[in-house]
């Protein structure tokens, strides 16, 4: 009846999974426990390393393959015997009985012995299946992947538990591998593109000794499936990738492998909208078996993923006709929703628009990708160029130039389309922060546009380019040109165009000091971007707004008008001008509270890190502006101090910085004598514990009231005595008791 349960090997990662399985099985009222999951998740892992655990909990502990033929039956019939003639769980001894893969053509009886056997109160069935077994009673457990490295949050990449899974087999097959530096990016590319699958990451170590990292994470961005070589003693379906997803999609019936094999030409995170399904269109038996997961959820819209290595065997697997049709249908519903979406980016519903564009933009990108590869030159034009806004909005600058003299020189193109790109090729020159470049790619669309006689787009363009001029220090010839084009775009009723000019010509009037008309026109502007409910196009107008204010010695409607800003980026979820706003307020809060420094340190920091991510350089002027307030609040600030506000900034995701930003006393909560600075240095949650402090609550008091634990407590406490130039819990108080 029983099987050795092999040699103890520690889960990695796992640990609040174990607690919890361990506290399901001591439970006095539990009979029978499904510990769910896909295939290569751990799952007999785990629950051999609990059963082990458990040993002494339980007068006897035994474990049975569910797939051997026979075993369940041998099983069932010796606890009949066993209860005939007394031998079974009797007084207080209790059986554990592990029932480990309960799947496919072992579902069923696994269900009937569980049943069986978890009727007699001393016996405490633990099963392992991809899907409940669905009885009566039956407690599930469900275990995922593994956490993969995530976007700006400044993680410690050990910490994560896929790489640390990775790094451990690694250095199993290589004992000298590290994880570096130079080889971090990769190994946190191959746990992403295998999902945090623990069996993949396992397979994927052992190919070190073969390929370094980097070389390893390229073989693995075009099919997962390579990957094979699982020790000899382990089933048939753990040695390769190519065995583990056939195993997964074993008895799948026509019609769900079918919709499987529609869904992995998908990109992991796209909606069920974008996809043209209907909620439940045959979903529940993919998601019941791990074939399809929720990867996240984007405004009440659920995400889904066929996850790997499912998704590269369906792919691969399909027949070469079948798959260039999937690919076809693909490319050509992201071409019709980049084109529906185009109308409504510069005004109504853009917030939704953008981030519903952020979320598909994987998908996107592979259409993109489909209709370049098949000479398609005018379609993957047209995406290039709907997707203006969006590449912007998320900091795509270089891919997005790339791809327009990708296009662009790919072969024989009208030239409407041709002039289009040079002009957008223009746009992400100058967000890169080359001016020169973006003046010689918009005269270059000038020209191209001559022949296509379209007036609407040739003023379009003298916009850009004049915005170019302005940034490379021609203010003459920038306002020359601004005035032309927003004279036509005026003309011909081009509302957001024309709002767009007065931007940009009143920056030029603004460099030739001309501040009066400068005020006037981005007025009209902020008007015209607030009917049209152009967000971005509003944050522009406002920080052009802001800058005027500040030379004016207003700041409090300057930083209004910045933190109106950061809503709207914040809204948007803006990638490529946020860094810049971030430093403007960084400047502000340091003009106009003191007592923010640590604030306008983690917003300098924060910036610039956001800014690397989007490859854009900033003029010099600018940069050595933020050098010196750098300068400025190194020399302020303590250095302890100043480091570990700048460790801070540079962990923030963007979302964390906007929110930092937002966080610090707003004009109309300050008082006219700039009472609280104290307080206006301390996040909020730091504020909620001074409080409590002062309040005569003792560590472990606090942590009960907001809910956090005790060591989180300590560092609040650490911080606030810091900030508040505190060496003492009573002088803590004192300075609560001055906030008033």
């Amino acid at each position: 009846m029983s099987v050795t349960l092999g040699p103890a090997t520690e889960p990695v990662g796992r640990e609040r999974e174990s607690a919890a399985l361990r506290e399901r099985l001591l439970s006095p009222g539990v009979r029978l426990v499904t510990l769910t999951g896909r295939a290569g998740v751990g799952k007999t892992r785990l629950a051999r390393e609990a059963v082990r655990d458990l040993g002494e909990a339980f007068a006897r502990v035994e474990s049975v393959d569910a797939a051997v033929p026979g075993a369940l039956s041998a099983a069932v019939t010796a606890w009949r015997e066993g209860a005939a003639d007394g031998r079974t769980t009797g007084g207080h001894e209790r059986l554990l009985l592990l029932l480990d893969g309960c799947d496919h053509e072992a579902r069923e009886p696994a269900a009937e012995a569980a049943v069986t056997l978890a009727a007699d109160p001393g016996v405490v069935v633990l099963a392992t299946a991809v899907e409940p077994l669905g009885v009566y009673g039956e407690q599930l457990l469900p275990l995922g992947p593994l956490p993969v490295p995530g976007e700006g949050d400044g993680e410690d990449p050990h910490a994560v538990a896929s790489v640390a899974l990775f790094v451990r087999r690694a250095r199993d097959a290589d004992p000298s591998f590290a994880l570096t530096l130079e080889n971090g990016a990769a190994v946190a590319e191959i746990c992403t593109l295998l999902g945090g699958l623990p069996l993949a990451l396992e397979l994927a170590a052992l190919r070190l000794r073969l390929l370094p990292p980097h070389l390893l994470a390229a073989r693995l961005r075009g099919r997962t499936t390579v990957l094979a070589g699982g020790p000899v003693n382990a089933p048939a379906r753990h040695r390769s990738l190519t065995a583990l997803a056939e195993w997964s999609c074993h008895g799948l019936d026509p019609a769900a492998r079918a919709l499987l094999g529609r869904l992995a030409v998908y990109e992991p995170g796209f909606g069920l909208a974008a996809a043209g399904l209907a909620e439940e269109e045959g979903l529940e038996p993919l998601m019941d078996r791990g074939l399809l997961t929720v990867v996240g959820e984007e405004r009440g819209e659920l995400r889904f993923a066929v996850p790997e290595p499912v998704r590269s065997h369906a792919r691969t697997g399909a027949a070469e006709g079948a798959a260039e049709t999937a690919a076809d249908a693909h490319a050509e519903r992201y071409r019709r929703l980049v084109a529906a979406a185009l109308p409504g980016l510069a005004g109504t519903g853009q917030d939704r628009l953008l981030r519903e564009a952020a979320a598909e933009s994987p998908n996107v990108l592979a259409a993109l990708r489909h209709l370049h590869e098949r000479g398609d030159g005018e379609a993957a034009a047209a995406m290039v160029l709907g997707c203006h806004l969006p590449w912007l909005a998320q900091g795509r600058l270089r891919e997005g130039l790339e791809w327009c003299d990708a296009v662009a020189d790919a072969g024989p193109l009208p030239e409407a389309p041709r002039a289009r790109l040079a002009d957008l090729s223009g746009v992400f020159a100058l967000a890169l922060g080359d001016p020169q470049e973006a003046v010689r790619r918009h005269r270059r669309a000038l020209a191209l546009g001559k022949s296509v006689g379209d007036r609407r787009q040739n003023a379009l363009v003298s916009l850009r380019l004049g915005a170019a001029l302005l940034r490379s220090g021609d203010a003459a010839a920038a306002h020359s040109v601004l005035v032309t084009a927003h004279s036509a775009l005026s003309t011909m009723g081009v509302t957001g165009g024309t709002a767009e000019a007065a931007v940009a010509l009143a920056a030029a009037l603004h460099a030739e000091g001309d501040r009066r008309k400068a005020r006037d026109m981005l007025v009209r502007a902020e008007e015209t971007f607030r009917r049209s409910r152009d967000g971005r196009g509003l944050a522009g107008a406002l920080r052009a707004l802001a800058a005027l204010d500040l030379e004016g010695d207003e700041p409090e409607p300057a930083e209004t008008a910045l933190r109106e800003a950061l809503r709207l980026y914040e809204a948007i979820d803006e990638r490529t001008e946020l860094p810049g706003l971030l430093e403007e307020f960084a400047l502000l809060l340091l003009r106009s509270q003191p007592a923010q420094r640590p604030r306008a340190v983690r917003l300098l920091a924060a910036a610039d890190v956001l800014r690397q991510r989007t490859g854009a350089e900033v003029p010099q002027e600018w940069r050595s502006q933020a050098e010196r307030a750098r300068t400025e609040l190194g020399a302020r600030l303590d250095w302890p101090d100043f480091a570990t506000a700048w460790a801070e900034g540079v962990r923030m995701s963007a979302p964390t910085a906007v929110a930092e930003a937002l966080s610090s006393p707003a004009p109309s909560r300050r008082t006219a004598a700039g009472a609280a600075a104290e307080a206006q240095s301390l996040t909020p949650r730091q504020a909620q514990v001074a409080l409590l402090v002062a309040e005569g609550l003792t560590n472990r008091h606090i942590a009960a009231r907001l809910d956090i634990s005790e060591w989180t407590v300590v560092n609040h406490v650490r911080q606030v005595m810091r900030r508040l130039g505190c060496t003492s819990r009573v002088q803590v108080a004192g300075a609560v008791g001055r906030w008033g």
